[in-house]
């Protein structure tokens, strides 16, 4: 319901003679949004498709090392990582008083959640959770660059990879009618 209430609020001030521009990055930066968006969709869909400890009811599956595979392996906060990947750059392209205070927003609840969720899941599951958190990251590639994980590209492209994608696809081509801007260079 606040999802709701956020986007009609974000479109009726997106309208607005008030709505200022704070600031432009440049088509470049606008330009880019095809790629970006493919990434945060990619850890974001495939994230809330797989047992993860820091998913609301998941808390167990920190125990099953097992568990520690695909986009896990990239950040033990995928779908979060893809919101902030999404909502930085919607912030990033869209520099008007809207745009910031909505895109800011989610930028903010997830980016500071993946540290509220770890906090609270190292509370509840102690041992169990350092452990898999000794192997996981939440700063994404962190634990592969780390070398506390390795980073198996075939893990990620199984079922949940192509939904992610079929879903990104509807989406980008389905943007221009659903949000009235097209994600597209040159429009």
């Amino acid at each position: 319901m606040v999802l709701i209430w956020l986007t009609i609020s974000y479109n009726a001030a997106s309208m607005s003679s008030e709505n200022m521009v704070l600031y432009d990055l440049g088509r470049g930066v606008r330009d880019s949004g095809v790629l970006v968006i493919a990434v945060a969709f990619l850890l974001g869909v495939q994230g809330l498709l797989m047992p993860n400890p820091t998913s609301v009811r998941h808390g167990a599956a920190a125990a099953k090392e097992a568990n520690i595979k695909g986009v896990l392996r990239i950040t033990r906060h995928p779908f979060l990582w893809g919101v902030i990947i999404w909502s930085a750059f919607h912030l990033a392209a869209n520099g008007d008083l809207a745009s910031v205070v909505f895109f800011g927003t989610f930028l903010a609840v997830a980016f500071f959640g993946t540290f509220s969720i770890d906090a609270k899941r190292k509370r509840k599951l102690g041992s169990v959770w350092d452990s898999f958190a000794a192997k996981t990251s939440n700063v994404p590639f962190a634990a592969v660059a780390g070398g506390r994980s390795s980073l198996h590209l075939s893990e990620s492209l199984g079922w949940r990879f192509w939904l992610a994608a079929a879903v990104f696809a509807a989406i980008l081509f389905a943007h221009t009618t659903l949000f009235h801007a097209s994600p597209f260079p040159n429009g």
